[in-house]
């Protein structure tokens, strides 16, 4: 029994009509979510980053060399508004982990290029990223890991559309 079991069993005592099945599932993945969430920001926390921060720098890193991106191209990758881009970028700018860099052929076109520092930061920092998801994934044998994969993969294409 969890807390979750706990909550259904009062539901069920007061409202026995109702199914708290599916109140159940979803609530245990919320408090997984959040779980995960904190544990990943205290991970970048030690790399003065957030996880939006980190979502543009990886994306600019997965991106390949020469690590630079439109701003219309990170807004492909991100369910943002091109607001919250410019501020992020303009974040990270003065942390000096990004550039823009002005098209020499289009003036009002520019890049967002990972800085060498922001290069550095971002290498490390996926690293880490990886370790924590290694280790919070590491209490489940690999079998269970690649069926509760394949569930949750299904899960989301059958509700995403």
């Amino acid at each position: 029994m969890d807390e979750i079991d706990t909550i259904k069993a009062q539901w069920a005592r007061q409202r026995p009509d109702l199914d708290t099945d599916p109140m159940a599932l979803i609530g245990r993945l919320m408090r997984l979510a959040q779980h995960l969430s904190k544990e990943m920001a205290e991970t970048f926390a030690r790399f003065d980053l957030t996880g939006a921060s980190f979502d543009v720098l990886a994306t600019l890193l997965r991106s390949g060399p020469p690590h630079a991106l439109s701003p219309n191209q990170l807004l492909s990758t991100m369910m943002i508004t091109s607001g919250t881009m410019t501020n992020r970028i303009d974040q990270l700018e003065k942390q000096q982990l990004v550039r823009r860099i002005k098209s020499t052929e289009d003036r009002r076109s520019v890049q967002i290029a990972l800085t060498e520092k922001g290069l550095a930061v971002i290498d490390e920092a996926v690293t880490a990223h990886v370790a924590t998801q290694i280790r919070l994934v590491s209490c489940l044998p690999d079998k269970e890991r690649e069926e509760l994969d394949q569930l949750l993969r299904k899960y989301l294409a059958q509700i995403s559309d």
